[in-house]
């Protein structure tokens, strides 16, 4: 090539996919989907799709998130765009990757579709396209996120004890936490707050319930730990 001409303008179709992660048989999960057609039929994928006509990456994928598992009050960003040349035999497509914490409540109220799994992160080996390089980028986002910001809440119910709650910073971070150490920083950076309530009486002594002082996305003023 003439070093003075310069390569045709690339054209390219745009997709979005969504990292759904989760925690569920205290282990950190990611919903997959079976793909029914070509190229990659029958291999294991992150759930996404083509952005339509007049949509936003931002609102197709909020559209796939609902429409996979019904989600929509729950944590949620746009992650990173991946957009190597050869990513998808189909041509030059584009994704925008977004990830979502989805609570486990809704992943086992049966919501979701026949050709859709939960898996745990751990065993994931092969998916389609480069879906697992933004698996692995999503967790890594996460696991930061976690440490500076309450996206917890994504995960937990209205209300949960303290161990349930460090259950969930421990399945997420993949580390175990020392319970007193734990507690100490979680209500020294007064993100919960104490509902005055606690658990049913059961074989252990009831335990306080707690709830975020806010729903929704805020971040810590020091790093969790």
């Amino acid at each position: 090539m003439n070093p003075t001409e310069r390569p045709p303008i690339a054209s390219f179709q745009l997709t979005v996919d969504v990292v759904m992660l989760t925690v569920h048989e205290q282990k950190l999960q990611v919903v997959l989907v079976e793909r029914p057609e070509d190229p990659f039929c029958g291999t294991l994928a992150l759930p996404g799709g083509f952005v339509w006509e007049g949509e936003s990456a931002q609102a197709a994928a909020q559209r796939i998130l609902s429409n996979k598992v019904g989600a929509e009050d729950v944590f949620f960003e746009q992650l990173y765009t991946f957009d190597a040349p050869g990513r998808d035999p189909r041509g030059r497509i584009a994704t925008v990757a977004h990830y979502a914490l989805v609570p486990e409540t809704l992943l086992s109220a049966g919501l979701l579709q026949p050709n859709t799994r939960l898996m745990p992160v751990a065993q994931v080996t092969t998916l389609a396209f480069d879906h697992d390089q933004i698996l692995q980028k999503a967790v890594t986002r996460m696991r930061y996120k976690l440490l500076y910001s309450n996206i917890a809440y994504s995960l937990l119910p209205l209300h949960f004890t303290l161990s349930q709650l460090q259950t969930v910073y421990e399945t997420m971070l993949g580390q175990v936490l020392d319970k007193r150490n734990f507690r100490k920083k979680i209500l020294s950076l007064g993100v919960v707050e104490g509902t005055g309530e606690r658990t049913a009486p059961a074989r252990h002594r009831p335990a306080g319930l707690y709830t975020f002082r806010q729903h929704g996305y805020t971040e810590f003023d020091e790093p969790a730990f």
